[in-house]
């Protein structure tokens, strides 16, 4: 899945959450169950027992923006390592497995030192050194278990088994039957205790291919990546989360380590279980397998501020594709007052066929094929508001953009009516009843609030502030943030002769 379209379905689905679980009268904070490990876990546990089905979440609050310029991509690799097992899984025999993987780390290591002299290289030494590394390779395969995570969870009935990172968060999900908690528990804990980061240096040449599929070959990843490139000078969200190549080609096992033991520790994540669950039972049973795992000196989170910007930027992308336009506003994050406006301007522009974009520029003028807005690229820091659209040929790239600032004017200076922002309340509300229906669904988003937010319970208040949200608010934001100073605009372009 493409970054734009994960960044815009975690808008989507944590942009506001209703009040009440459905079915039940009960409000959240009396029935989601809090605990804290010695060493800092922070367990949230909600029990529904329609089914006997769990839903489980672990979530680190690292992403791509605790990395530094040179190490672009280590919470994305390391995402991917940690399914490769421990020493308990993954492996026939570690005993004989660690003296290969010690082997190929120091000719690795060689390999990359001389990789990175550039025109400098010696030829003969890099052949030599590669034939090593593959002859390595191919005699560690005999001795692991591929896909042994995936494989014990599917034979016990587990569903969805997955893992993302994203600028603000890495999570690791999975749904049960409930009488395999503690089957989840032991593999969790030891994934946290024992990882070996196996497969290291074929896997760095995996996520290089991904990214050439997904970003350089890619027109729709390429415009997005450059955009935010544009639209942040300082601030590390305008580093790709998959990493820029000549990074990822060199990143060193031993500074992905260091990431992990940094960030991959019980005092940096929430586990969030929901389902057939006694949560009394379950908090003996974390306190048994997690306990021991020591929590670490957390960095502190980043500082540097996006400066105030102060001119229009624009950047064209040259690609042989068909042409659309990115337009983005820089914004303030929850829980800052006109982050809840930007919630109501999100589903007033640009929230399916019903929006203002929508029907304007795909329905009546018939110059756009596809308008959305949307905010990006994460949440834990200011962040941008997007507009997106692909013109309908014959109709021009500037069309749609004049377009979009029509509809931005029109929002100034026009109050939204009292039917709009009613349509507005009663879609949010709707649209997350259905999705606190699933298990799933409250387990990830309990995870993001407690992540995002530093508490669960903000997302119990929401929907009251968006009800106090008035006209004047929305025409008062648009005027604040809408504005030509403030926007970065990127274009993808034909190449010329195409």
């Amino acid at each position: 899945m493409k970054r734009r379209k994960i960044f815009c379905l975690l808008s989507s689905v944590f942009f506001l959450i209703y009040l009440y679980i459905p079915a039940s009268s009960e409000t959240l904070d009396k029935r989601v169950v809090e605990h804290t490990l010695k060493n800092g876990m922070k367990l949230l546990l909600l029990e529904r027992h329609q089914s006997p089905i769990i839903a489980t979440t672990i979530m680190f609050k690292v992403g791509s923006v605790d990395e530094r310029t040179g190490m672009t991509g280590i919470a994305h690799l390391l995402e991917h390592m940690l399914f490769k097992g421990t020493k308990m899984l993954g492996t026939k025999d570690y005993k004989k497995e660690k003296p290969l993987l010690d082997k190929m780390d120091k000719i690795a290591v060689q390999l990359d030192t001389e990789e990175r002299k550039g025109e400098k290289i010696d030829k003969g030494k890099i052949e030599k050194l590669r034939s090593e590394l593959k002859r390595l390779q191919d005699e560690h395969k005999n001795l692991i278990i591929k896909d042994e995570f995936a494989s014990l969870y599917s034979k016990q009935g587990g569903v969805g088994y997955n893992a993302g990172t994203s600028r603000d968060m890495t999570s690791y999900v999975i749904s049960l039957p409930s009488n395999k908690l503690e089957l989840w528990a032991v593999i969790e804990s030891d994934r946290m205790k024992n990882p070996v980061l196996r497969e290291f240096y074929s896997e760095r040449n995996v996520i290089m291919e991904e990214r050439r599929m997904s970003y350089d070959n890619d027109p729709e990843g390429s415009l997005f990546e450059n955009f935010l490139s544009a639209a942040y000078n300082a601030h590390p969200y305008g580093m790709p989360t998959i990493g820029w190549m000549s990074d990822i080609k060199f990143l060193p096992k031993k500074e992905v380590e260091r990431f992990l033991k940094t960030y991959y520790a019980p005092n940096n994540c929430v586990v969030t279980v929901v389902g057939d669950i006694d949560a009394k039972k379950i908090i003996e049973m974390m306190d048994k397998y997690f306990v021991e795992i020591p929590p670490q000196n957390i960095p502190e989170r980043v500082w540097t501020e996006e400066p105030e910007q102060i001119g229009e930027r624009r950047i064209e992308v040259e690609f042989d594709a068909n042409p659309s336009i990115i337009i983005g506003y820089h914004k303030p994050t929850l829980p800052h007052h006109d982050d809840y406006v930007f919630d109501v301007i999100d589903f007033i522009l640009g929230s399916g066929r019903t929006s203002r974009l929508y029907k304007k520029m795909v329905e009546e003028k018939r110059i756009a094929v596809s308008v959305s807005t949307f905010s990006m690229p994460g949440s834990r820091y200011s962040n941008l508001f997007i507009f997106n659209g692909v013109p309908r040929a014959p109709h021009t790239v500037k069309e749609l953009e004049d377009a979009f600032y029509e509809e931005i004017e029109r929002l100034k200076n026009e109050p939204v009516s009292a039917k709009e922002l009613e349509k507005v309340i009663n879609h949010l509300e709707a649209h997350h009843i259905r999705q606190l229906g699933s298990n799933r669904g409250m387990s990830d988003t309990l995870a993001y609030y407690q992540t995002v937010a530093g508490n669960w319970k903000y997302m119990m208040t929401h929907i009251d502030k968006i009800r106090k949200i008035t006209p004047e608010d929305v025409m008062n934001t648009a005027k604040k943030y809408l504005i030509k100073n403030n926007r970065t605009v990127a274009v993808l372009v034909k190449k010329e002769g195409k």
